[in-house]
């Protein structure tokens, strides 16, 4: 039962990564669930997400392809400032205290939905950019950075900085999405893997029930309304937030 459960949160993990982030929100609770320490848990939970990762980024290559012509979009420079703040990031969490971790993890959670939902309500001046082209490297690198030390709600910062980028459709902001998360989760991964902080069993679970996942995500977001996917994506995080500040207050 415990690795079904892992299975299922896995599936639904890579699923809602593909459409909109957050599905470590899914992971963490679930390897928490099965005793996992909650900085273990985030490293293990980074690990067996990676290689959905991959493959959605790989599923969404057509999206992604047509996203990189936008000369709004520098993805050399971006796709160099996400490896170099996912590095930083993980460096950052390994050098965090267990206790600190617990009592940051809701409002990480929290800040991440807030700011999504910030981006819903600004003013929409289509094909405009919010920030200068030096405002978005600064904001991608705290996202990278975000990114590499919780992970938990990337795609929802993610989705909320492509927004201050001047982006609207939600396809072509998730394949670029996924593009950066997966960078970002590369160097954090390569950290984690020498921290002695993973758990491999829980993790090869999720990340076979992540990869069936995150296909099954890319070939059905097209055909999900934006509106819903950015809603459901607000709900869970306040869900979560909530919760784990109740367990840790």
């Amino acid at each position: 039962m415990h690795f079904l459960l892992l299975v299922l949160a896995g599936f639904g993990a890579g699923f809602i990564n593909a459409l909109a982030g957050g599905g470590s929100f899914l992971t963490f609770p679930a390897l928490i669930g099965a005793g996992l320490p909650a900085i273990s848990a985030n490293a293990t939970s980074t690990i067996a997400l990676f290689p959905a990762q991959i493959a959605t980024t790989y599923a969404y290559r057509d999206s992604l392809a047509k996203t990189l012509e936008d000369p709004r979009i520098n993805g050399r420079i971006l796709a160099i400032v996400s490896l170099v703040g996912g590095f930083f990031g993980a460096i950052l969490l390994l050098s965090t205290s267990e206790h600190v971790f617990e009592r940051l993890v809701p409002f990480l959670l929290l800040g991440a939905t807030l700011v999504f939902a910030a981006g819903m309500v600004m003013p929409k001046k289509a094909d405009k950019q919010v920030l200068s082209a030096t405002g978005v490297l600064v904001a991608q690198c705290f996202v990278a950075i975000y990114g590499g030390y919780f992970g938990g709600g990337i795609g929802i910062l993610m989705l909320a900085a492509l927004t201050l980028y001047g982006l609207k459709d939600i396809v072509l902001m998730n394949s670029l999405k996924m593009l950066l998360a997966t960078l970002m989760n590369a160097t954090a991964t390569a950290v984690f893997l020498f921290s002695g902080r993973v758990h491999w069993l829980e993790a090869v679970v999720l990340s076979a029930g992540s990869i069936a996942g995150g296909f099954a995500g890319a070939h059905a977001g097209s055909r999900i309304p934006a509106l819903f996917v950015r809603l459901f994506v607000i709900f869970i995080g306040l869900v979560l937030s909530v919760h784990f500040y109740l367990k840790t207050f």
